[in-house]
């Protein structure tokens, strides 16, 4: 508390609104060390420009010195409050800025803790309020771990009785009203007894009388065990790690030789002695290949250790993570559906992804994932449970569109091999046949996991192959639909039925389906918006 006194029972030290307040003092012992990469590559050169001499070494403590003393001013000129139904960020660093984020904009929550933040007890709280990232969006780093959870529940709270919506009995910790403002919308005094939330804000409407709320509907929708860690190498975007950090390696190699000046004379030297050794490019390709369930393994665990899914108060809970441990809240009211994506490999194993589909949501695959790699079965169980289920089969759609993805699976590829023969090119011709011969299976697993549905209150499209996704959204979510059809697609007798949904990606199309088909998947979904434009069958008969 502060100054030191603790406030009276059901009064609070800031009002209603709350004083602007600062970020935890912690955070300049972080700052500093996150300048460092930023600092090491002029540093160097400041150092081997002077020579390595004192005044060289002067120089780059005095730019050390200088991070940290912006560090400070940075932290002592940047203040936040709850005021009301909104959040308001003050900077006055060299001119004042105030950015208000309206309460009732916000999607969700996220809570990190990266290491450095966990071991000085600490936490990132960002809101997501749909507008793409970036500066539209609130960020507070950092927090007490105690502050971000209180504040959480105030945001969470305070959003709850904005105009036109109804309290989700969000619970703030005990202290949470002290820090951000108690003052009760109708200005009665509550019981102390009652959780804190209810004290500062009211009961909620629909409230029992004399019901203690809190997190009274916590539940755990679904939770990994360590067991699946080994789904880990199953995935494609952790497979490629070990690629991915080679190639930041060798762009790291680039800044690093032409920060310290390195020539290109003895750069050519080096790549001339590996060139001039084969068998150590072949070991290294080996080693990588290898490497590449163990690192994907590794990798899944450091982002999905103990990943956890629960509901609380109206929102999905994920909280994830080993080295980086994140919580994101999600708003059970704004999620639409869901997808459920696979690639070949996981299909083998029958594993899959599972994510939600949510309005105003940017970076719906990370903050909306609601399931990392795992069986499918239980990521079915989940998605029933956490959004809805699903139980109306895939149609299968007509032999046209069998037709056309082999055709564009081999068809390319004969179009190379003939090229390459033409102008006598052998092994190219040999390699575009074997793509070809390949594109076979690929075109009718293609055509095996195209497929749609209805079952009156959700609708389902799914298409793929290396990466099949399946997606599951509300009727209530869909805004208009999109008939599409090219040149090829009318002389094979298709078309593409799109969903526009105000959600997730924006539209999740049925790919090549029939003509009558696509149409009257649409009808079933929405019949007032495309009766109307059907000529009744007597009607068309006579035309």
């Amino acid at each position: 508390m502060p100054g030191g006194h603790p406030a009276p029972p059901g009064a609070t030290p800031y009002g209603n609104t709350g004083e602007p307040r600062r970020l935890s003092p912690r955070v300049l012992l972080i700052d500093p060390i996150r300048m460092l990469p930023g600092l090491l590559l002029p540093l160097a050169g400041v150092l081997v420009a002077g020579g390595f001499s004192p005044a060289s070494f002067g120089w780059a403590a005095l730019g050390v010195a200088g991070s940290v003393v912006y560090a400070i001013v940075r932290w002592a000129t940047f203040t936040y409050r709850v005021s009301g139904d909104r959040l308001e960020l003050t900077r006055a660093l060299v001119s004042r800025s105030v950015r208000t984020i309206p309460l009732e904009r916000v999607r969700g929550i996220d809570i990190t803790a990266p290491p450095l933040h966990r071991l000085l007890h600490l936490a990132v709280l960002k809101l997501d309020t749909g507008a793409g990232g970036g500066e539209q969006e609130g960020e507070l780093d950092a927090l007490t771990v105690e502050e971000a959870e209180n504040l959480r529940a105030v945001l969470l709270a305070r959003r709850a009785v904005t105009p036109s919506r109804r309290p989700e009995g969000s619970a703030a910790e005990p202290e949470a009203a002290a820090l951000y403002g108690a003052g009760t919308p109708d200005g009665v005094a509550r019981d102390d007894a009652a959780p804190a939330h209810e004290r500062a804000y009211g009961p909620a409407p629909d409230a029992v009388p004399g019901q203690v709320s809190g997190h009274h509907d916590e539940r755990v929708v679904g939770r990994v065990p360590r067991s699946w860690l080994r789904y880990g190498p199953l995935s494609g975007a952790y497979l490629l790690t070990p690629f991915a950090l080679l190639a930041g390696a060798v762009g790291l190699f680039f800044q690093v030789s032409g920060e310290l000046r390195v020539d290109a004379r003895t750069a050519r030297e080096v790549f001339a002695w590996v060139e001039d050794r084969p068998a150590l490019l072949v070991a290294a390709a080996v080693l990588l290949v290898l490497a590449m369930p163990v690192v994907g393994g590794v990798m899944y665990a450091v982002f999905n250790w103990d990943f956890t899914l629960r509901t609380r108060d109206g929102y999905l809970v994920a909280e994830r993570g080993l080295v980086t441990r994140r919580t994101v809240s999600l708003e059970r009211r704004r999620i639409r559906g869901y997808e459920l994506v696979d690639g070949l490999i996981e299909r083998r194993f029958n594993v899959v992804r599972l994510w939600a589909v949510v309005t105003g949501l940017g970076d719906s695959e990370t903050r909306g994932q609601l399931l990392p790699v795992a069986p499918r079965t239980f990521a079915t169980t989940v998605a029933s449970d956490a959004v809805g289920p699903f139980s109306a089969p895939l149609r299968r759609h007509p032999p046209q569109a069998r037709r056309r993805r082999l055709f564009r699976a081999i068809t390319p590829w004969l179009a190379v091999a003939a090229a390459a023969v033409l102008l006598g090119w052998e092994v190219a011709a040999l390699a575009a046949v074997v793509l070809a011969l390949l594109g076979i299976p690929l075109g009718l697993d293609r055509y095996r996991s195209l497929g749609h549905a209805y079952d009156g209150k959700r609708l389902s499209v799914r298409s793929g192959s290396l990466r099949r996704a399946q997606a599951v959204v509300e009727r209530r979510a869909v805004v208009g639909w999109t008939l599409r059809q090219t040149v090829f697609q009318r002389t094979s007798g298709v078309l593409t039925v799109v969903a526009g949904v105000g959600a997730g990606t924006g539209g999740y199309p049925a790919i090549d389906t029939g003509e009558t088909q696509g149409v009257e998947f649409a009808a079933e979904v929405t019949p007032d918006w495309i009766r109307p434009f059907l000529a009744p069958p007597a009607q068309a008969d006579t035309q």
